[in-house]
């Protein structure tokens, strides 16, 4: 096992640069970043950093040069540094599952080389890649057809979490790219509900399934895969249909076949990938179908870029490392709770829901990678909203809440899509909250402006909410693998530095098996009853009551 698992380190708060950085916010919970700004005319172009097609604007937080200089002390007490080399090497740093967390393989480009076990797995990652476009390319060309010869219109991908998360949030952010002509859906919740509204106005004949699941076994995945085969069976017969009209992403191409999908259109991936780490592999096969096989290679090169930025770049001008140490600071010293992703971008609308999945299931742990308990606090509730929806929803709370909410701001120099003057007006929007969250606004800049008597205590707002700005020239499949890229990478910082491990997932096993026993169980007589408390019992038996009647 590995040194940093052995025990031998000091747990986190007892570190040297901790306690710095403890008694350093004693010094700096009060400080003003209008004092900072005051203090240093260039603060707004000193602080900020390029890397990989992003412009980071990290001046609006609660930092000093002196807060910067220990959060890098505290990466390098850390071992981060070797950390970060571990995970490019392969090394099994998912020490739970004795697995490596490679996924940065799925981006690698041909020549390069990284090993598991030994061997090395850029060859078998561009060999799926090629399937995967020439079977997009079949598509995309009206060369593979239904059942009943025709053409493909509509992609339903199925799958959950990771499986679905990704694709979806990529297809959105892509869409400018994608085929028109194809129709993409995607269904992760069991609710019947999901799969219905979803197949409702399509003709079975011209749609194909995509069954996501590395298992083969997930039950929600599967659940809504057995009815997605009996409708598209009752319109168009026989097994024979499924051949042509469902294909599958997994790890278990026999559990795949014997749903009734040949090996020759399962696209696997290892065991080496996490979900939420997946939408770069065959988990991307809606998005290469919507985007084809060039703009998909484009996407891969944008993570690659970041990758090696992260791996090469020294920790003082790291973007992934400063992002994850900020959040650091405000998570375990200023205790903030949550955190925002505020993308100025329609196409982004479910990067926040993304974001919550790589962030909260990574970093929502409890116990140290040696097996002890935490005695810190880890990753923040991650949330947010495209702006400017969000601006007339929660950012009120921002403002002038109790709760102190670091931002990131994320936005595009030119629009996909320009409207007369509306990109200019929804950047405007973007720079002037990251201001006013900044710098709020004082009873006396209230009162010169003419406020009118007794009103001045409402509109306070006190400011130094801090914020990050992430700007790119527009929205490419490169930039937004660079995007994604840049917080896998934050999100392992925060790992290290909390000494967590972010390749598991244990709290959703559990909810997985209790689910399993829940569904044995809902058809039991009450005598049979075993496994659950008096309350999940009591749940269980009127639910059961709804339903005889």
């Amino acid at each position: 096992m590995t040194k940093h698992v052995a025990g031998k380190r000091p747990p986190l708060t007892e570190r040297r640069a901790w306690k710095a950085l403890a008694t350093h916010h004693q010094h700096m919970r009060d400080v003003q970043l209008r004092q900072l700004f005051d203090a240093d005319q260039k603060r707004g172009a000193r602080l900020t950093l390029e890397a990989a097609g992003w412009y980071l604007d990290y001046s609006k937080n609660r930092v000093t040069d002196e807060t910067l200089q220990l959060l890098l002390a505290l990466a390098e007490e850390c071992e981060l540094p070797e950390r970060i080399a571990a995970m490019f090497r392969g090394d099994k740093i998912n020490v739970s599952e004795q697995r490596a967390a490679l996924h940065v393989a799925l981006r690698a480009p041909r020549g390069v080389r990284m090993r598991v076990d030994g061997v090395d797995i850029v060859p078998q990652v561009q060999a799926t890649l090629e399937r995967m476009a020439v079977f997009s390319e079949q598509v995309r060309s009206d060369v593979w057809r239904g059942a009943n010869g025709k053409p493909i219109r509509t992609v339903v991908n199925i799958g959950l979490g990771g499986s679905d998360l990704g694709p979806l949030m990529a297809y959105e952010a892509l869409r400018h790219y994608s085929r028109r002509d194809l129709n993409f859906r995607f269904v992760s919740n069991v609710d019947g509900t999901a799969l219905t509204e979803n197949l409702r106005d399509l003709d079975p004949g011209t749609t194909l399934f995509i069954v996501s699941s590395k298992t083969f076994t997930t039950l929600e995945t599967m659940a809504n895969a057995d009815s997605a085969r009996a409708w598209c069976q009752n319109a168009l017969g026989g097994a024979a249909a499924i051949q042509r009209h469902f294909v599958a992403v997994s790890a278990n191409s026999a559990a795949a076949e014997k749903f009734g999908i040949p090996a020759k259109n399962v696209f696997g991936f290892w065991d080496w990938v996490g979900g939420r780490y997946s939408m770069d592999s065959a988990i991307g096969l809606s998005s290469m179908l919507a985007i084809g096989p060039e703009n998909f290679r484009a996407l891969l090169a944008g993570f690659h870029a970041m990758d090696e930025h992260f791996r090469t770049a020294p920790t003082a001008r790291n973007m992934p490392v400063l992002m994850g140490l900020l959040a650091i600071w405000y998570a375990n010293f200023f205790k903030a709770q949550t955190a925002a992703i505020l993308p100025y971008d329609e196409y982004l609308k479910y990067f926040p829901a993304y974001l919550q999945q790589l962030g909260m299931e990574s970093n929502g742990k409890s116990v140290r990678l040696d097996g002890g308990p935490l005695t810190w606090a880890t990753s923040p509730v991650i949330w947010g909203e495209r702006g400017t929806n969000g601006q007339h929803s929660f950012y009120q709370l921002l403002h002038q809440g109790t709760q102190l909410v670091p931002c990131d701001f994320i936005g595009f120099g030119n629009s996909l899509n320009p409207l007369g003057n509306q990109h200019d007006l929804l950047m405007a929007n973007m720079f002037a909250q990251s201001a006013a969250l900044a710098f709020g606004r004082t009873a006396e800049e209230i009162n010169t402006a003419g406020s009118p008597a007794g009103l001045a205590p409402y509109r306070i707002c006190p400011g130094n909410r801090p914020s990050n700005t992430l700007l790119a020239e527009r929205l490419t499949p490169e930039t937004l693998g660079q995007l994604v890229a840049l917080y896998e990478h934050s999100t392992f910082v925060q790992s290290v530095i909390w000494d967590i491990n972010a390749f598991d997932q244990w709290g959703v096993e559990l909810g997985k098996t209790l689910a399993q026993h829940a569904i044995a169980q809902l058809n039991a007589p009450p005598e049979s009853a075993h496994g659950f408390d008096s309350s999940t019992w009591a749940l269980i038996r009127r639910y059961q009551n709804f339903n005889r009647h």
